[in-house]
């Protein structure tokens, strides 16, 4: 029974459970390079064609306070004719558990090729965004969000 308990054993049981809490953390368990998986993901996309930078804007805070929340826009300049327009805008994210943040898929009738949401980010990292265009080409902008914590370095 637990009254049968002496006041020492249990005192000898805390200080266990205390004194466990205090050991040295035993090493993770190796994570994938989540910078190398983002890159692969790009390279898949495109299909190892080089995007060039320049048609797609990323507009994301330098700056997150909370990285459950990060406002994210993407625009990409393109007339949006059956000739030329945008198929699908990706963004990529260099140290989330997966690389693929969302895509947008674009037809000639959408008019713009812009979208807005937000996203989460898991620390600080880069948001990638590659546009593919109807003709085959791919477009990229990479910008670095800082995430804080409470407006503490993360």
């Amino acid at each position: 029974m637990l009254t049968d308990l002496s006041r020492r054993s249990a005192l000898k049981a805390t200080g266990l459970v205390a004194g466990a809490s205090i050991l040295p953390a035993l090493p993770a368990l190796a994570a994938p390079d989540t910078v190398a998986v983002a890159m692969d993901a790009i390279k898949k996309l495109t299909g190892g064609k080089e995007p060039v930078k320049g048609k797609i804007k990323l507009n994301l805070p330098q700056i997150a306070e909370n990285g459950n929340t990060v406002p994210l826009g993407v625009t990409v300049d393109s007339p949006m004719t059956v000739d030329s327009h945008v198929e699908e805008i990706t963004v990529f994210v260099t140290k989330n558990p997966l690389p693929i943040a969302i895509a947008f898929l674009f037809t000639p009738e959408s008019g713009k090729a812009e979208a807005s949401t937000h996203i989460r980010l898991a620390g600080t990292q880069d948001v990638i965004a590659v546009a593919k265009m109807s003709d085959g080409t791919f477009c990229i902008d990479t910008k670095n969000c800082k995430v804080t914590i409470g407006g503490c370095g993360g």
